[in-house]
């Protein structure tokens, strides 16, 4: 898959401050459900931005201040529900899949790149929701069925790839490491999911002070292996602005995996 970078209108820069700047992120986070973001080369720059769009919600693994430092931390990074802290691949996921409310909004930003790998796997699941309309219409009706799937250890969980709004908007929430357990009426379309996945995703190279802040109950994120000491930063939180849950789903008979003509250039 070709390296993209990810622009969607712009990417807004650390020293825009301004409501209007404030109110563009906002608007691409209503549309495109993704914004990207530049010049955050500071864990204070990270945490200023953080804080204009979204009320941060403590992690296990975050800091004081409420960002989480996202870097290898060795072999404790083996363990179930730690494996965003190797160095390893990090296959596609949401944010806080195992907790009854998941956080609305995440904020990753690269302070410092791998030697080799760490690239960014974005994917939208109206896209991947869209895939599946189209080319695995039963599999798609099985991961939106409530009650199959469990996330989390003993205190997780249980609820569906898909959730389906009453105003038929709809969410995704998934997890695929050893924490993730579905029933076997999803466990034979988990293909398909996969398939549906790797066609529509992204891959994004960072560089330091770049990122992105997505709606996390929209897109799904992952990670190449990588060598290095690549450091990031990660903010989770309630979006400060309304917004309207999940996504569209998109209208039938439209196909093709979503590539706005607004992606150019460099993040």
């Amino acid at each position: 898959m070709p390296a993209l970078s990810l622009t969607l209108s712009g990417t807004h820069h650390a020293d825009d401050t301004s409501p209007g700047g404030t109110r563009a992120v906002v608007d691409r986070l209503r549309t495109d459900g993704i914004a990207t973001v530049g010049g955050l080369d500071s864990r204070t720059k990270v945490l200023a931005f953080a804080g204009q769009v979204m009320t941060l919600v403590p992690h296990r693994d975050s800091d004081a201040d409420g960002l989480t430092t996202i870097q290898d931390i060795g072999r404790r990074s083996l363990r179930p529900g730690l494996g965003g802290l190797g160095a390893g691949e990090l296959p596609a996921h949401t944010e806080r899949s195992s907790v009854p409310w998941p956080p609305r909004l995440m904020l990753l930003v690269c302070q410092r790149p791998a030697d080799r790998g760490g690239e960014v796997l974005l994917t939208d699941g109206r896209a991947v929701h869209a895939h599946l309309a189209e080319h695995a219409p039963e599999a798609l009706e099985a991961l939106a069925l409530a009650g199959t799937a469990f996330y989390g250890d003993g205190g997780g969980h249980t609820a569906q790839i898909f959730t389906r709004h009453p105003d038929g908007r709809i969410s995704v929430r998934l997890r695929q490491d050893a924490l993730a357990q579905f029933s076997p009426l999803v466990r034979r379309h988990l293909p398909d999911l996969t398939r549906a996945i790797g066609t529509v995703q992204r891959r994004v190279l960072l560089g330091a002070g770049q990122g992105y802040l997505i709606d996390n109950h929209r897109w799904l994120h992952a990670r190449t292996a990588f060598t290095g000491r690549r450091v990031c930063l990660r903010a989770l939180g309630a979006s400060r602005a309304p917004l309207p849950a999940g996504f569209a789903p998109r209208p039938p008979g439209q196909t093709g995996a979503e590539r706005p003509d607004r992606e150019r250039g460099t993040c």
